[in-house]
């Protein structure tokens, strides 16, 4: 928006205010100011946005203005996916009830003492939970929700995915009939879509859109890196970019724990967070990422929910993220609170380039390509750091006891400039060890496309089809593999498909009806004519030869291969038994 909302405009209580102040707080964000004036009026709510847009304040302002203190009982119950998540949750909800002494808000996760849970139960008027024990206390009779005007579903997608469906269920169905329900999440898959309908009535939708959530304070770039030499790149990274804390995404477990041994192998201080850990475990982590004590976490999506940590500078995404959402949620960590912030997607082979473009259409953002760091780089960086660092010593004073040991090496007849090489050997003497250059990735040369037929189908960019939609759907019916077909060129109202000779009639066929993107196709091959027409406009290709068979006006585009194939030799014997060759 244009004008951004200043929190004097939504009429605060004197409280409220006052904490807003405090904080720092003047001008609402695009979901605040959405938001909020939506739950005021005591509509249900399904809001998409993602980290980093001010959420909580967003849900949590109208959450306390619908609190009654003369009611000694829960009012307003939030339920978050993780133990983090509520804790912080809770932690901003404090903040912004200093200056209000009826409201009692209270965190109960699991993995946390019971008793005290319960005690502090007794006098609360607002709970922010993990479904889980929320469900533990319920059973137990120590949580009432018989008074519950609101409840908050933050991070729902996060929720489901983590098991917690029928909790949920269970937790609205106790809820009375009477109350308002505001649902938040950063993607919206189906089965966020059958909750809302199922338990709210008539719902506002308010999607922030990716390219509304701030980018312009992050760097984003992409690395091209050959297959199999990830781990490599990513010591080299480190060297080159040397990150002050640093946030590492993963897509699975087992992968955050190889890189967090590789790490640790290789002189980086780091940890990896994930759904298998303990929260002992988990709780020791994050106050070590927390401290600057463990400069980097690796970390995969779902765990890494609810993680609000300031100062983050660079994100680097070890593995694809699934979709542009999730792109946006792991990058938006980072290019906080007015700072520059850097993140670094490593991708591997055409595949991962080309869904790279598709996060980038999806946030309307470029992303750069950047090079593999090469030693030399990181060597000449090194030195201009190491060289900077001894300035700044000599500026504030060596030590005596040093210079006294130079004097004496000196009067000895050692050249100065040795003695210096000498003492930087023995002090930098391990940086840059062992490093070794990554070639550039080599690509397998284009296939030739002269051998195959052209298919379109009646879906396009205006149906949201993407390549992957195309391959999936063609190789599931057609029963083909994947990397035979060619390539795939998605127009507005309509895609092309490049197939193999063999393979045209056969998919023709399979794809006739089938439904893609809720669209039933009705494919169709380009004839041998109009292909030949599209082909004269453009130039030869490389490593083809062009024979002109004698006596005919037919021409040939034949590579190595096809001269070995069992068609194109029948071909010749046809040929010679006319006596053309």
């Amino acid at each position: 928006m244009d004008c951004m909302m200043t929190f004097n405009g939504f009429d605060l209580a004197e409280g409220i205010q006052r904490a807003i102040d405090q904080m720092g707080f003047t001008e609402a964000t695009a979901v605040q100011e959405e938001v909020i004036p939506v739950l005021r009026e005591g509509r249900d709510l399904v809001a998409q946005s993602q980290t980093g847009t001010g959420k909580t304040l967003a849900f949590a302002i109208p959450a306390l203005e619908r609190i009654d203190p003369a009611i000694d009982e829960v009012q307003v119950l939030i339920l978050c996916p993780t133990r983090e998540l509520a804790q912080q949750c809770c932690a901003e909800v404090k903040k912004l009830t200093r200056f209000m002494r009826d409201i009692w808000p209270v965190d109960v996760y699991g993995g946390a003492s019971m008793d005290r849970q319960i005690m502090l139960l007794r006098k609360c008027n607002m709970v922010i939970g993990t479904p889980g024990r929320v469900m533990d206390h319920m059973r137990r009779g120590t949580l009432s929700t018989r008074s519950v005007k609101l409840v908050i579903l933050d991070e729902a997608d996060e929720m489901l995915s983590m098991g917690f469906r029928e909790d949920i269920e269970v937790i609205l169905k106790d809820i009375p009939e009477e109350r308002q329900i505001g649902l938040f999440s950063a993607t919206m898959p189906p089965a966020i879509l059958s909750l809302a309908e199922t338990f709210m009535h008539e719902p506002v939708n308010v999607h922030i859109h990716a390219e509304q959530v701030t980018l312009d304070a992050i760097e984003q770039t992409v690395m091209d890196v050959p297959l199999g030499r990830k781990l490599d790149a990513l010591n080299l990274v480190l060297h080159a970019y040397e990150p002050k804390r640093c946030m590492l995404f993963v897509n699975t477990k087992i992968m955050a724990d190889e890189i967090q041994a590789f790490l640790n192998k290789n002189g980086w201080a780091s940890e990896a967070i994930h759904g298998d850990m303990n929260q002992s475990q988990r709780t020791r982590v994050m106050e070590g990422f927390k401290s600057s004590r463990i400069p980097i976490l690796v970390a995969t999506d779902v765990a890494a929910r609810g993680i609000d940590v300031q100062d983050v500078d660079h994100v680097i995404n070890f593995d694809i993220p699934k979709n542009g959402e999730i792109y946006v949620h792991r990058i938006g960590r980072t290019g906080r609170a007015g700072k520059l912030g850097h993140a670094l997607t490593m991708a591997s082979g055409r595949r991962q380039m080309m869904e790279i473009r598709e996060i980038e259409r999806f946030t309307r953002s470029s992303i750069a390509v950047v090079p593999i760091p090469s030693v030399a780089d990181i060597r000449l960086k090194l030195e201009e750091r190491n060289a900077d660092r001894i300035r700044e010593k000599i500026g504030e004073g060596p030590s005596e006891r040093h210079i006294e040991t130079v004097r004496k090496l000196w009067e000895e007849g050692i050249d100065p400039a040795v003695i210096a090489a000498a003492a930087l050997d023995l002090a930098f003497r391990h940086e840059a060890d062992g490093l070794v250059d990554i070639p550039l990735p080599k690509r397998e040369p284009q296939r030739d496309r002269v051998a195959q037929r052209r298919l379109t189908l009646n879906v396009g960019r205006r149906n949201g089809v993407t390549t992957k939609h195309i391959v999936a759907s063609i190789a599931d019916h057609a029963d083909i593999p994947g990397s035979t077909i060619g390539k795939i060129e998605i127009y507005e109202n309509k895609t092309v498909v490049g197939l193999p000779q063999d393979a045209a009639m056969k998919v023709l066929g399979a794809m006739r009806g089938v439904k893609l993107c809720g669209i039933r196709l009705t494919p169709a091959l380009i004839s041998d004519r109009t292909q030949r027409r599209e082909k004269d406009t453009q130039p030869p290709r490389r490593a083809q030869h062009v024979r002109q068979a004698r006596g005919s006006e037919k021409e040939h585009l034949l590579d190595g291969n096809d001269l070995k194939s069992w068609s194109v030799r029948q071909e010749r014997m046809r040929a010679r038994s006319k006596g053309r060759y």
